[in-house]
Order: C-alpha cells, then sequence, then structure tokens
C-alpha cells in the first residue's frame, strides 16, 4: 500500500486527522517516569496506547531523541507503532535537505533504519536534494512550504516573479515533484489564509498541518482553510499539548483526553 492509500485509509478508519507528535522532552519526564533510563520509549509507548484510537498518524520528531543518544529507542517507537498499529501512518519529522548523494542516505535512514511511512524534507537545495525520496516507492515526502514559526516570513514571504515564494515551493511540489513521488507539503496552522492559498494551487494533495495546541494555530480556521475536496486531506499535528497534559502518573489518560478533544474540534468543523 502506497503513502496517499494508507493515509486516506487511516483518516476513514478513525474517522480522524488528528496526528499526534511525539517530542519527548526531558524537561518535562512524567513524575512517574523519572530516573529511568528507557523513559522516553516508556513514555512514547503510552502515549501512542492511549490516543491511537483517536489519531491517523504519530509523528516522532527525530532531534529529540538524536540530542539525548536515543536513536535506538526511537527504532523501538517506530517499530512498535509499525507492527501494533499497522492503519496508522508513521512520519518522521526530520527536515532533511542536503546535496543528492548525503539525501540518498537520510532517505535511507528515515525509510529504511526508521521504516516510516513518509518524512519532511526541505527543498531550498532544490530537486537533486528531494528526488532521492521520492524515488522509494510507495513512501510519501513532506515538502516544507508555509512553516507555523515566526520566522518563517524572513523567506517564504519573499516575493518572487509576483508571488510568494512559499507558493512557487507549492507549485513546484504539486507538479513536477509529484510526478516524481508520492508528495504532501507542510503548512502551518499559524497562517490559516495561506492554507487556503497552497490548497487551491496544490489540489488534493496532503498538507501536514503543525501548530494548534502550544503554538496556537486555530483548529477551525485551519479545517475551513485546508480540507481537499472529500472533506480531508490534513494531517494535523498536536504535540506539546498533548504529550504534556499532565505530568502526573495520569499522563496517558491526560493526553487520551486532549487528544480526543482536538479530534472532535477537527471533525465538527470538517462536517459543517
Amino acid at each position: 500500500m502506497g503513502f496517499h492509500d494508507k493515509l486516506n485509509t487511516s483518516w476513514r478508519l478513525r474517522n480522524s486527522m488528528l496526528c499526534v507528535g511525539l517530542d519527548p522532552d526531558p524537561n518535562r519526564v512524567p513524575i512517574s517516569l523519572r530516573g529511568r533510563p528507557d523513559w522516553i520509549e516508556l513514555f512514547c509507548t503510552a502515549i501512542i496506547d492511549a490516543t491511537a484510537p483517536v489519531a491517523c498518524a504519530f509523528k516522532p520528531q527525530i532531534a529529540y531523541f538524536a540530542s539525548q543518544a536515543a536513536e535506538t529507542q526511537l527504532e523501538h517507537i517506530c517499530r512498535y507503532i509499525s507492527e501494533a498499529y499497522p492503519d496508522h501512518l508513521l512520519l518522521l519529522d526530520a527536515k532533511r535537505g542536503d546535496i543528492g548523494p548525503t539525501a540518498e542516505h537520510y532517505a535511507n535512514e528515515a525509510f529504511v533504519r526508521y521504516g516510516a511511512d513518509a518524512v519532511t524534507v526541505n527543498p531550498y537545495l532544490g530537486t537533486d536534494s528531494v528526488e532521492p525520496f521520492l524515488r522509494h516507492e510507495g513512501k510519501g515526502t513532506f515538502i516544507l512550504c508555509r512553516t507555523s514559526n515566526p520566522g518563517s516570513n524572513d523567506f517564504q514571504s519573499l516575493h518572487v516573479d509576483g508571488a510568494p515564494l512559499y507558493t512557487h515551493i507549492a507549485r513546484r511540489v504539486a507538479g513536477e515533484w509529484s510526478r516524481i513521488g508520492e508528495c504532501g507539503l507542510v503548512v502551518g496552522a499559524t497562517h490559516p489564509a495561506e492554507i487556503g492559498v497552497v490548497r487551491d494551487i496544490v489540489g488534493d494533495l496532503a498538507l501536514l498541518v503543525p501548530g494548534v495546541g502550544a503554538q496556537g494555530g486555530d483548529v477551525a480556521a485551519t479545517v475551513q482553510a485546508g480540507q481537499d475536496s472529500t472533506g480531508l486531506g490534513l494531517v494535523i499535528n498536536s504535540s506539546r499539548a498533548v504529550l504534556y497534559a499532565s505530568s502526573g502518573e495520569d499522563f496517558a489518560q491526560a493526553a487520551l483526553a486532549v487528544a480526543t478533544a482536538t479530534r472532535d474540534e477537527i471533525r465538527l468543523v470538517s462536517a459543517g
């Protein structure tokens, strides 16, 4: 099953466009896991088990693991998702971008070492830096387009040939790059009007939308601007708001409560 087919299946099986981000922060370890050398794996697995019924995808952020020399735990977590929840999309948030031969190794890292269904990629170096990811059959590549961070305006909004740079990226992804492999785009929830601009350019391509929850993105505005012609089309990520809903022994149950509320808000808007 290819990337787009798997994502469509996951959306429909759980009637959910919520993605749970896995960003294990050593400064926010739940009380019950403090002092455990394997706390990252235990924490993430508990979150996965709790939120799987209301999520379509899980998104480990590789930096949170690499900074703690926890790549082996990340391997275990990715394998656990693939085996225990095979219908969920496993999306590795790596934002890789490098020259072609190096990009081939980054692509193998994501798709072979970690077994991800999709990965995030930076398009700044151009086609030859993205193509190694696109050439992995059945895998998805989410290309950064209009990101949610405050500094995104520094370059992404600059006008090139009369249009913002991010719209040129969207057109390249929807055209040339989608003919090479299975693509999506990353568009932040903090820019709902521009989500609509990107949607108009790319048709029904999947959009990964970070920025709801702790970053303050508006769910209703995001869904209204970004849903595709079928009422789906979005992978709406929430990380910190779900992961750190509680630092007590009830952290997993609290995560489920926040994830369910977010899923329900998305459903309500998309159904309307």
